[in-house]
């Protein structure tokens, strides 16, 4: 019997324990932070040994292989210990790889995975397949398999889980873009963060799926296709004359795809107009996703019928309501300016834009002309608004600041007219004035819904 040490006791590690349990081994579950009380409750009742607000390195380091949490970076102290002395660390999608049949379908990406993976998942799951969703999206793909209930798994992977894959394989991997975010973890290399996302595609073979985005200029650098075996299916917004594309859009909402694009090609269209997303690089998301769902074997008819039941994971640019033409689109979610920038993108109408928070050392140049082609008022809302002030004063026509979400969705509904768009998209960590992002959108919905109640157009000032 092997001893496996779990590091980190939230829901991927927690999982793992119990996987690694089931499957015979000794476990031990180590977390330098207070375990939550429901995931305390379920290694008691499985009765492995764990510890909280420490670690202790003596029993750490007398792992056979140890399985670490996404959230734990590699210079870490407990990791150095254990990379010195040899232990092979491993990830929790790593460890439930080994123990499942069923074909993974895994998406990675800056931007836009979670919207991806649920599309997928629920694609899937409205044709009938026996269907579980895994991985970033918040649920142990390990403890998933323990139970050993579905023929197929849609997975989110964050570069972090797959810096500890060794052996897995998906059965189909998607890129959907890579831009710079998380560098502190990568040297500041954006080849190191690059690579990290292409270990998705390490293990592939002639039986796998390799779903891409051929837009996206990084992968294009780093990719070596011409090097690797598995079954390419790249993707666009456009009809590309120097790609063999599997999907495409040839209208605004018809996709062609060909699953055998080459000497075989055999294409056929979807329509994607009763798809609630909005914006730009949903197009993109929704592209992959489809191929997917045709990779699996679903018909054409399957996949539009159920592209108009999706509804995506709040606080992703969501309409939470309209008044007096004026529609309403929570993205707390965006967090980072390329986020932002995709939502700025993807909104062809007038933008009265709410922004701001905690930067994080952010550079606005790529929104500056979007900013000025579709913004009319910018509402800041931070607690220093400073470098808002700076990189956009001068470009858009209205600029004034805010303290609260209230004050900031009444100001910004004042500002917009018949046919407009009051977008939340801060490109900013939202700690200054809020717990996370979701209290930010949560927050943002209730002010919206409280219009009712306010001043109105009067207050144009």
């Amino acid at each position: 019997m092997s001893k496996i040490v779990i590091l980190g006791a939230g829901e991927s590690g927690v999982g793992a324990a119990l996987l690694a349990q089931a499957k015979g081994h000794s476990v031990f579950v180590s977390d330098k932070s207070p375990i939550q009380p429901r995931y305390q409750q379920k290694l008691t009742q499985a009765g492995i040994r764990f510890e909280e607000s420490q670690h202790t390195l003596e029993e750490i380091l007398t792992a056979d292989e140890v399985v670490k949490s996404p959230g734990i970076p590699e210079k870490a102290p407990v990791v150095q210990a254990l990379r010195a002395q040899g232990t092979p660390i491993i990830s929790e999608i790593e460890l439930a790889g080994r123990y499942t049949q069923a074909k993974c379908i895994c998406i990675t990406g800056t931007n836009g995975k979670t919207t991806t993976t649920l599309l997928t998942y629920h694609l899937l799951k409205e044709a009938g397949l026996k269907v579980g969703l895994a991985g970033n999206v918040g649920y142990s793909l390990a403890e998933q398999v323990m139970a050993d209930e579905h023929d197929y798994y849609v997975v989110e992977l964050s570069s972090f889980q797959l810096d500890d894959t060794i052996n897995f394989q998906p059965w189909i991997a998607v890129l959907l873009n890579i831009t710079p975010d998380h560098l502190d973890r990568y040297d500041y290399s954006l080849e190191k963060y690059a690579q990290s996302k292409l270990r998705i595609t390490r293990r592939q073979d002639s039986s796998n799926f390799f779903i891409y985005n051929a837009d996206d200029e990084t992968i294009q650098r780093y990719f070596k296709g011409a090097l690797r075996p598995m079954r390419q299916l790249p993707f666009s917004l456009h009809h590309r004359p120097d790609f063999h594309l599997a999907g495409y859009y040839e209208e605004e909402q018809r996709v062609r795809l060909d699953l055998l694009p080459g000497f075989y090609s055999q294409t056929e269209t979807v329509s994607t107009a009763n798809s609630p997303l909005i914006g730009q690089h949903n197009r993109q998301n929704t592209l992959a996703a489809v191929l997917c769902a045709r990779v699996a074997g679903l018909e054409a008819a399957q996949i539009e019928a159920a592209l108009s039941t999706f509804r995506n994971a709040d606080h992703r640019l969501q309409l939470v309501g309209e008044r007096h033409g004026t529609r309403f689109i929570n993205d707390s979610k965006a967090t980072n300016v390329e986020a932002a920038w995709y939502a700025l993108d993807g909104i062809t109408a007038p933008i009265v834009w709410i922004a701001g928070g905690t930067d994080k050392g952010n550079d606005y140049t790529s929104l500056l002309p979007l900013a000025k082609s579709r913004v009319k008022a910018l509402v800041c809302l931070g607690v220093d608004n400073e470098k808002l002030k700076a990189g956009f004063g001068d470009i858009v026509p209205h600029l004034e600041e805010t303290q609260s979400m209230e004050s900031a969705v009444r100001r910004a509904a004042a500002l917009a007219a018949p046919g407009d768009v009051v977008l939340l998209s801060p490109a900013c960590a939202s700690f200054d004035l809020f717990r996370n992002y979701e209290d930010r959108g949560r927050q943002f919905a209730a002010a919206v819904a409280a219009l009712g109640t306010a001043p109105d157009k009067t207050e144009v000032v």
